[in-house]
């Protein structure tokens, strides 16, 4: 176990360069996000770009609770942020995880497995502002919560709070739990039981729950007791694929972005 704890620092030492904020960048316009571990465990954060750009954050590192990194986002970045648990380090870049999984790699080149928690950015996208948004539509594992800062460039009547303030794995319907593993890491910490809740999509596969066929518009597809009860712990993310009323943020660009995982209450 200390093998696979050195293993990891030695990632991190590693891939610092990738997320090492540069002073003075906040003041030349520079976005910069910082990610905060408010949950009881370690968790693993991971980036993947979503336009062909470099990979923020180096893909992926560990994050202990109480700690914060920072690193800047490129102009025109596109792509998501999700948080990986229980995840176990095996050689120097294998890195398996009860949930968020990119294919067990310890710097992410592909989507984390669902059900998983996202908060996706566009900078500076139409008009040049910054588009982001915390999605469940693929389900449920850690909270988020994205809060614009950076005084002046924040517009509080654009610049919204998005994502989570409850815990959907608290709430989620039997036939949706995804169940820690027996003896596993994720339940040994804080003695979680169900580590990810997963969408009603995902679960039955219909079109009502999946906004498809029949149901494959805004007018047809609209929300279900599932989607409700993701929005009760999340109102400020989309629940399902057409939520977009309170659920899309827009910022000046130039702002800045705290991410926290497991937020307690609104930023």
């Amino acid at each position: 176990m200390e093998a696979a704890r050195i293993r990891a620092l030695l990632l991190l030492i590693a891939g610092i360069s990738w997320w090492q904020v540069q002073p003075g960048a906040e003041a030349a316009g520079t976005t910069v996000f910082t990610l905060r571990n408010n949950c009881t465990s370690t968790i693993w954060p991971a980036t993947l770009s979503g336009n062909s750009g470099a990979a923020i954050g180096g893909g992926g590192f560990e994050l202990s609770p109480g700690a914060s990194v920072s690193f800047p986002g490129p102009a025109g970045w596109s792509g998501r942020l999700w948080a990986r648990t229980g995840c176990v380090a095996s050689g120097d870049s294998s890195l398996a995880c009860a949930t968020g999984d990119c294919g067990g790699a310890a710097r992410c080149s592909l989507g984390g497995a669902t059900p998983v928690t996202l908060a996706e950015f566009t900078l500076g996208g139409a008009d040049g502002k910054d588009f982001y948004d915390v999605s469940l539509v693929d389900g449920y594992n850690v909270g988020i919560g994205v809060a614009a800062t950076a005084g002046d460039r924040v517009n509080g009547a654009t610049c919204g709070y998005a994502g989570c303030v409850g815990d959907v794995n608290a709430m989620c319907p039997a036939e949706l739990q995804v169940p820690a593993a027996a003896g596993g890491k994720e339940g040994e910490q804080g003695g979680a039981t169900t580590v990810a809740c997963r969408s009603a999509c995902e679960a039955f596969g219909t079109a009502e729950y999946c906004c498809t066929g029949a149901h494959g518009g805004p007018d047809s597809c609209g929300p279900t007791e599932y989607s409700r009860l993701f929005k009760a712990a999340c109102p400020a993310a989309y629940s399902y694929a057409y939520d977009d009323a309170t659920s899309t943020f827009t910022c000046g660009t130039g702002a800045q972005y705290l991410i926290t995982f497991c937020p307690v209450q609104q930023q």
